[in-house]
């Protein structure tokens, strides 16, 4: 499986973006399709989770309320409204087939990620 980001960029504080996920073999129901993302001099934390099948939706508390992560077909979508400067990170797409988990050693393929910066 491949996984590959796009739809980072620059804004400004309150704007939005989308950020999509092209997946090249789609997943089973049982797995699970998160987002991640990694701030310079961080950690990578959990963003946002779907379960492919029933399409259960996870989200880290930050960005509950702001963030929506959804998925159509092969592709997996997070989009970010009321954007924040502490939003600002790469962010990674990934796929656990073992379940949901907000734990990335968990998760089994990863993107390549994309930059984005909230700055005014």
């Amino acid at each position: 499986v491949e996984l590959v980001e796009s739809g980072g960029g620059l804004v400004q504080p309150g704007d939005s973006l989308r950020l999509s996920c092209s997946i090249s073999t789609r997943p089973y129901s049982s797995h699970v399709m998160g987002w991640f993302r990694q701030a310079p001099g961080k950690e990578r934390e959990f963003v946002a989770a779907i379960r492919w099948g029933v399409r259960n939706t996870y989200y880290a508390d930050s960005v509950k309320g702001r963030f929506t992560i959804s998925r159509e077909s092969a592709m997996l979508f997070l989009q970010m409204n009321n954007l924040k400067p502490e939003d600002t990170a790469v962010y990674y797409c990934a796929l656990n087939r073992r379940g949901y988990s907000t734990i990335p050693s968990e998760y089994n393929t990863w993107g390549q990620g994309t930059q984005v910066t909230v700055s005014s």
